[in-house]
């Protein structure tokens, strides 16, 4: 593991000379591109520091405590390599965590909820999910943005579109693309039977203009009025925009938005949204690669797998990758996913560790 993390410390001095070179400090673009790349290299290569100077300090530690004979002098050597001991083994769950997140750390998603079988009951589901997803992300000190919806017709949501941004968000939040499934009896149910409804997952990273490249030759676009409820403005402005890529795919992406009154920025929600989708589709083939070579049970993304079940008479969240049963539900679709998420990491992380 650590051969990974010399070699990113090479390469971040390498970047902190040439990034105090005149000449590339001229090249703006240059520049631009090479802070990036040393920023992102500061998240693996300053935990490794800190570990490697801990590490120092344990074995100088262990050798006064091996010199010492005093007793209480001891003692205080053997409470102080304990610490050490503490914060190393810390430090290393931290290293491990960032080589098996590798090209995986981004700090931006796209996330897309989509009402299943269930009629009003799905989409009610859907509305109760982006409220949980959106609460803990906000609880996390994340950034929510509001991207395209489509309400059901008796509340909830049809599809909602949103970004979450925020240090680590794609590592707590990757597990979560798949079905989920609801039981529970609905309000508008006389004979008090429990209906089950879905509604679908899933979560994209969202790459840069670097990444992803779309051209416009790429792509076909057209505006058009916006529609659903909106006054004068959703029948007089032609603001909606709905975009078609057809390159590299054997079927065309389709991606419409109209939630904003700027044309202009309805472009460029639907561009975000199809960058995500492209990338996706590029990363397909390579998750599969990854999730076979794990043998996991967790980490595919793939829409149709269902994953989870919200059952309501007994206030029960199961997670069926992990055989996982939390009594708590109210909670959870509060936004306390903490306990379910952090359960999800730490079995795809032993999965992985198997496979390095």
């Amino acid at each position: 593991m650590w051969p990974i993390f010399e070699q990113a410390l090479t390469r971040y001095h390498e970047l902190e000379q040439q990034l105090s070179d005149p000449a590339v400090t001229a090249d703006r673009a240059r520049f631009t591109r090479l802070a990036k790349e040393h920023g992102a290299l500061a998240k693996r290569v300053k935990p490794y520091l800190e570990y490697k100077k801990i590490s120092a300090d344990l074995a100088q530690a262990q050798a006064l405590l091996e010199a010492e004979t005093d007793p209480e002098m001891r003692q205080y050597a053997e409470q102080e390599l304990s610490d050490l001991r503490n914060r190393q083994q810390v430090l290393q769950a931290r290293l491990e965590d960032l080589v098996l997140a590798e090209g995986e750390d981004y700090d931006s998603l796209i996330m897309e909820i989509r009402a299943g079988t269930g009629g009003d009951e799905a989409a009610l589901f859907a509305g109760d999910l982006y409220n949980m997803y959106t609460h803990y992300a906000r609880d996390q000190g994340w950034k929510v943005e509001d991207i395209s919806f489509s309400p059901g017709e008796h509340g909830g949501f049809k599809e909602v579109v949103f970004s979450i941004t925020g240090e680590d968000v794609f590592q707590h939040l990757r597990y979560e693309s798949g079905g989920h499934r609801v039981q529970r009896v609905p309000k508008t149910e006389q004979q008090g039977r429990i209906h089950t409804s879905a509604a679908t997952v899933a979560v994209l990273p969202e790459p840069d203009e670097v990444q992803v490249e779309i051209r416009d030759q790429d792509i076909e676009w057209e505006r058009m009025r916006a529609g659903g409820a909106g006054g004068q403005h959703v029948n007089k402005t032609e603001s909606a925009v709905r975009i078609w890529y057809k390159r590299g795919t054997p079927d065309e992406l389709e991606v419409k938005c109209q939630d904003e009154r700027s044309q202009h920025k309805n472009y460029e929600r639907a561009m975000r949204i199809l960058r995500s989708r492209v990338y996706e589709l590029q990363q397909q083939k390579l998750h599969r690669e990854r999730a076979q070579q794990r043998r996991t049970l967790i980490g595919s993304g793939d829409r149709s797998e269902r994953i989870r079940t919200y059952n309501f008479p007994q206030n029960r969240v199961t997670d069926h990758r992990i055989n996982l049963n939390l009594y708590k539900l109210d909670a959870i679709l509060a936004g306390d996913l903490g306990e379910l998420i952090q359960a999800l990491r730490d079995f795809d992380k032993e999965q992985r560790l198997q496979q390095v």
